[in-house]
């Protein structure tokens, strides 16, 4: 099956992710973390090598050139995602931590008892957590939009929830327990009728689809760099330059100032406000490297490989008998959660994992998405373009294996 530009590159491509090559390992994960390539590895090598220095605070040599390597990883980053300025791309520690910062500091320096903010059903435990804390700490309230059988929010009963009292809206891009890929755009228009600010959690769909947050026209989106073959622990906050500069900073510290008295601190403008401390000065650098290789690659060829990739898993699948997949929306990434009939989740990845197939298993930290399919835990099958029809064909011999023995 050739969905290929040429015969060769999908193998040319392989080659670029040494752990793939290994023990013949099938690499079914990507939505938890995707591998890395070898230019990556090589970029963090040399800058501590050869490059090392901190960042911001030194006259010398290494320490102007490091400053220029990440402050040039932001403009890429902020070509990236099309943003209108680089001073509006605040690097994090990932997700997690860029929603806790809008959390902290919109949420509890903008919002007040009656305000409501809306997420939707299917949200990582990320983008639920925090804004129940703000709704504690401020008596804001949350609604949540209920989930369709197929996974997929009803943009009725979004509108429903939507009035002059909604003041955020918070929503995932793409789900990460059911694939499902939401009208992002139709939201953000929708939320701005009224009045609300939006952040959309892409960290499912970064590595998946081309972000243009001047086109979604969203106040914030978050993502993180270990999910688009970057390193772990960084990750960007975006969000509007003039809205950022109005909010409070989240953490204080050096780097982040203006001048500090024992009196009185003053803080400095975005993005600077936003990272205190030395930061992961050799991870933001390599973080940089895996955007330029996934711009190499092209989203033209990712979405067609993945979209063949979902596809072929899914028409195999639903052969199965006593397999049932939880999650079938009409739009969807490559994203394939299941379950069979009378085996536990965690035997599947165990049985996987003898058979050198690495897959997922559990509440994918999101229990509500479990509760509303009836389900305690799914497997997970989630692929990139560096994967093969013939390891979803091994999948597929795994889940057979898997009724052998224990069904």
């Amino acid at each position: 099956m050739t969905v290929l530009n040429s015969s060769n590159d999908l193998d040319r491509i392989r080659r670029d992710f040494p752990v793939l090559s290994q023990n013949g390992l099938v690499y079914l994960d990507n939505a938890a973390t995707t591998q890395k390539p070898r230019c990556v590895a090589d970029r963090l090598y040399k800058f501590y090598t050869e490059e090392y220095g901190t960042i911001h605070r030194g006259v010398y040599q290494l320490s102007q050139q490091a400053t220029d390597f990440y402050e040039s990883s932001r403009e890429t980053v902020r070509g990236f995602l099309n943003a209108r300025s680089i001073s509006e791309v605040i690097f994090t520690k990932g997700t997690t931590e860029a929603i806790n910062l809008v959390a902290n500091s919109f949420g509890r320096a903008f919002l007040k008892a009656g305000d409501e903010i809306i997420i939707s059903g299917m949200e990582h435990h990320a983008n639920i957590v925090p804004w129940q804390q703000v709704c504690e700490a401020t008596g804001a309230l949350l609604r949540v939009v209920p989930l369709q059988d197929d996974g997929a929010i009803l943009m009725s009963d979004f509108q429903k929830l939507l009035s002059d009292r909604t003041k955020l809206v918070s929503m995932v891009h793409v789900s990460n327990a059911l694939g499902t890929v939401n009208p992002v755009s139709e939201i953000v228009k929708l939320a701005h009728g009224v009045g609300a600010k939006v952040l959309i959690d892409g960290a499912q769909a970064v590595s998946h689809v081309p972000v243009d947050v001047q086109a979604l026209d969203c106040d914030f989106y978050v993502f993180s760099s270990h999910k688009l073959y970057g390193p772990t622990g960084v990750g960007v906050l975006y969000g509007k330059e003039d809205f950022l500069n109005r909010m409070p900073p989240y953490q204080t510290g050096g780097d982040m100032i203006e001048s500090v008295t024992f009196e009185k601190t003053t803080f400095a403008k975005a993005p600077a406000r936003f990272e205190a401390g030395t930061p992961a000065i050799a991870e933001v650098i390599g973080f940089a490297e895996a955007i330029r290789y996934v711009q190499t690659i092209g989203f033209d060829y990712i979405q067609k490989q993945e979209s063949l990739l979902l596809a072929y898993a899914t028409a195999q699948f639903e052969k199965l008998s006593g397999v049932t997949i939880i999650g079938t929306a009409s739009e969807k990434a490559s994203v394939l959660s299941f379950s069979i009939e009378g085996v536990h989740p965690h035997d599947i990845g165990t049985v996987m994992d003898d058979l050198g197939i690495a897959i997922r298993a559990g509440h994918h930290c999101a229990q509500p998405v479990m509760k509303r399919f009836g389900v305690a835990a799914t497997a997970r099958a989630s692929f990139a373009f560096y994967n093969t029809t013939e390891e979803i064909d091994m999948l597929v011999m795994g889940v057979k294996r898997c009724q052998e023995l224990l069904a």
